[in-house]
């Protein structure tokens, strides 16, 4: 049961993610955009390892790696607060 739950809730991540870039909600760059598809990557790839899916976990995995570089470049470039 909870890897069914984690496993809707990833994919309604990637894809909720998805329709907003495509309907222009968000861009690429956003830090929303792959923070989503992060978590939704982490927690299908979480479901992959749990029944051993060898070609999923790749997919996955990779899902994930590719939202990393984005959201470091984000928090690089964010501002910072004032003190």
């Amino acid at each position: 049961m909870l890897l069914q739950i984690a496993s809707v809730t990833g994919a309604a991540l990637i894809l909720s993610a998805y329709v907003a870039l495509q309907t222009g909600r968000t861009k690429a760059e956003d830090r929303i955009y792959n923070v989503a598809n992060l978590l939704g990557a982490l927690l299908l790839a979480w479901v992959a390892i749990s029944d051993r899916r060898i070609g999923f976990i790749l997919l996955e995995v990779i899902w994930a790696a590719v939202s990393i570089p984005p959201l470091i470049r984000a928090s690089r470039t964010s501002p910072t607060l004032p003190a």
